[in-house]
């Protein structure tokens, strides 16, 4: 992942000198750290590790993506995704991940993967990363879910889900990244070529 300039980036680095476990939970633990500021003053940070998850935009000949509608208790809502799923285990081949999650939860294979991007989700308190990719040559098939996933599947053209995205209407962040990456992709505006 590029990030710019790094000539200064070693005067503000923390060094990281203790980390105690707090929780563990099924999906998440959290973790204390003792850190040593730039200043040379101690302080304490809260981290979330997440195992890391994949996401797929699947859009079909028709320019049609597959979306998922699912209850979302953090924020108390139902939100409209791109299907996404968690690493089953921290390592796990993200691609691999990425197939099983859109099989599981849209019953759809798909002949044509591109990785858009890796995006890390809340750097504030969070080292999830969430790998993004792009799934074309589409074939319809079951669908597996989670035993405690409930999802309404819904398709949309790309460039109405495109609009929603720049009215504000879509906030959740692997799919808005990945709808507009796989917008640019498609029309060849991304630097990878179509």
């Amino acid at each position: 992942m590029k990030e710019g300039n790094h000539m200064n980036d070693e005067a503000i680095m923390e060094k990281i000198i203790g980390e105690e476990s707090l929780f563990e939970g099924r999906l998440v633990k959290l973790h204390k750290l003792d850190v040593t500021l730039p200043s040379g003053k101690p302080a304490l940070r809260e981290v979330v590790r997440h195992p890391g998850a994949s996401a797929v935009v699947p859009v079909d000949e028709r320019g049609m993506v597959t979306m998922v509608k699912q209850f979302r208790a953090a924020v108390g809502r139902v939100l409209l995704e791109i299907p996404a799923g968690k690493l089953d285990y921290k390592g796990e081949d993200r691609l691999e991940a990425a197939k099983r999650e859109l099989r599981e939860e849209t019953g759809l294979t798909a002949a044509n993967w591109v990785h858009l991007t890796d995006i890390t989700t809340t750097p504030g308190f969070c080292d999830e990363l969430i790998s993004i990719y792009l799934a074309t040559g589409l074939t319809s098939g079951d669908t597996d879910p989670d035993e405690d996933e409930f999802l309404n599947i819904v398709k949309l053209p790309l460039s109405e889900l495109v609009s929603m995205v720049m009215r504000g209407e879509i906030g959740d962040s692997k799919t808005l990244t990945g709808l507009l990456m796989a917008e640019k992709h498609l029309r060849g505006e991304d630097g990878h070529g179509a």
